[in-house]
């Protein structure tokens, strides 16, 4: 069974048990700065676990089922081994209360032997602990299907939450056996019961408090390339079809990875760096580099610039390594990341202390969680001049999107880089040609009027009154910040609430063009567009 078919009969059985298909959230996740990267298809979910959103409002059914990708980098030095990757595909079936743990875990066990003809190793249920009780529930479903090996276990079986806040729960976790006979871990379902007022580590040290959510929500994940292993008999997740290539040694699996994981957020708008984003992509190249070195193999044009200013400094980076140069001094002077330093040091059986490494990065940590929390200001990757130019452009757009298709749109989410703008909203259906068309004259026809971008302080309740568009369910502050275009707020052709830096007249902005209009859920289109 390929890749692609078992997300088909993934897709498809759940949609016909009444759930909704959702799209992939982009790698970058929209407005949540608590995280850098998507690693779990439950993130772009978690209002609809709290109560924020509303599912049925939403998608049309409390539950959900989508095909997500994912970058993960806390297992960075296993990848290669049979099962570790570091750019992934989660399959995911969600419930926002519409049902409980008997059917999440009665979907799993018809999914699992029903559908894809495997047999249950065993699985595992929660314990229990001082704040959550034992989960006897699950462990009652199971043995009521069949399954006679039903493991008892702590912390790990109790996942999130996912960034610094937000829903976790006890899970279940099934495990098959995979090409070696060795017992795989291939689907988790969780419970979310909870709200954490922290971070997983303030949880565990006791820093953090568990409230009850208003109602269970059931979230699961299934690596698609771990269960394509398993469906193909194939000893690692590198044989299966998701790699093409099979690259066999570590060194091939490594940079059949990082590139692939590279090439992801390459697409997205991510430029290496030394914080935040960039500095993950950053790693993922120059680790590659370094290992197709050693194989005699060349990695994707893509990257060549940051291949070669890696290599500018590598020899040299290389003969300090041989010195015993302190490792963040390899990091900042010569590029090597702490786990190449780790890696070259583990080759030559030397200890490597990282005590020092860990304060100095500490805080670069900060700069890039701070940098973080301003990125999330209207959807903007930076605040470069283009990513200014293409904020401003969305209240255009969005005021076009009005005036052609009726006042139903409603914004619900944008992403900006210098590259491109991105912007979802409420509609129920495609948009035809002549409309796409006729959106787009109307946005550039108020780019050659030159009109001014201004902005006034109001109190929200006086703001609400002069018609300015806004997200019906936030939490706005007694006083708001009312951007519009145009020479008075009267008369202003858009006027939104937005805290985002603009442009000062839309006579800068260029051409204006919509490159792609396509679904992102039930009731949610989605808008690529540039500026040229």
């Amino acid at each position: 069974m390929t890749v692609n078919e078992v997300r088909q009969r993934f897709l498809k059985f759940f949609e016909a048990r009444g759930h909704t298909i959702v799209t992939s959230a982009p790698l970058v996740p929209e407005n949540d700065p608590s995280v850098l990267f998507t690693t779990a298809g439950m993130q772009q979910f978690k209002p609809y676990y709290t109560g924020e959103k509303d599912a049925l409002k939403d998608f049309g059914s409390k539950n959900a089922v989508s095909i997500q990708k994912c970058i993960r980098t806390s297992d960075i030095d296993e990848v290669g081994d049979a099962t570790h990757l570091t750019f992934f595909e989660m399959l995911g079936n969600f419930s926002f209360g519409g049902y409980v743990r008997k059917e999440a875990i009665a979907y799993a066990h018809e999914f699992i032997t029903k559908e894809l003809e495997l047999s249950i190793s065993y699985v595992t249920v929660y314990k229990g602990s001082e704040n959550v009780p034992r989960d006897e529930k699950s462990k009652e479903n199971w043995k009521s299907l069949g399954v006679v090996d039903v493991r008892e276990e702590g912390a790990d079986v109790f996942w999130g939450p996912t960034g610094n806040a937000g829903p976790c729960g006890p899970t279940t976790e099934i495990y098959c056996k995979d090409a070696n006979g060795k017992d795989v871990e291939i689907w988790n379902i969780v419970f979310n019961e909870y709200f954490c007022n922290g971070s997983r580590e303030q949880l565990d040290k006791g820093e953090a408090k568990l409230t009850k959510l208003p109602f269970l929500g059931i979230d699961t994940g299934m690596g698609l390339e771990r269960l394509a292993a398993i469906l193909q008999k194939k000893e690692s997740v590198y044989e299966t079809d998701a790699f093409p290539t099979h690259p066999v040694s570590r060194s091939e699996r490594i940079v059949a990875d990082h590139t692939r994981a590279a090439e992801a957020l390459i697409q997205e708008g991510v430029e290496p760096s030394n914080i935040g984003r960039g500095y993950v992509l950053r790693r993922l190249i120059r680790r590659a580099v370094l290992h197709a070195d050693r194989i005699g193999t060349k990695i994707s044009d893509r990257f060549k610039d940051e291949e070669t200013r890696f290599r500018k400094t590598l020899t040299a980076g290389l003969k300090e390594f041989e010195k015993g140069t302190d490792p963040f001094v390899l990091f900042t002077s010569y590029g090597f990341p702490l786990e190449l330093t780790r890696e070259l040091a583990k080759e030559k059986g030397v200890a490597v202390d990282t005590k020092e490494f860990e304060k100095a990065f500490e805080k670069h940590k900060e700069i890039s969680r701070a940098g973080a929390e301003k990125k999330f200001k209207g959807g903007l990757a930076d605040t470069s001049e283009m990513s200014v130019k293409y904020h401003t452009a969305t209240h255009l757009l969005h005021q076009a999107l009005r005036d052609v298709l009726g006042n139903e749109v409603q914004q619900k989410g944008s992403n900006i880089t210098p590259e491109r703008l991105r912007f979802d909203f409420a509609f129920p259906r495609k948009m035809t040609d002549e409309e796409k068309k006729r959106v787009e004259e109307i946005v550039n026809e108020k780019i050659k009027e030159g009109l001014p971008v201004q902005k006034v302080i109001l109190p929200l309740s006086e703001a609400k009154k002069t018609g300015a568009l806004h997200f019906f369910d936030e939490k706005y502050p007694d006083e708001v910040l009312v951007h519009y275009v145009g020479s008075s707020l009267d008369t202003a052709y858009s006027k939104e609430f937005c805290g985002g830096p603009h442009i000062a007249n839309t006579g800068v902005l260029g051409t204006f063009k919509i490159a792609k209009e396509e679904a992102v859920s039930a009731g949610v289109r989605r808008i690529k567009a540039t500026l040229e």
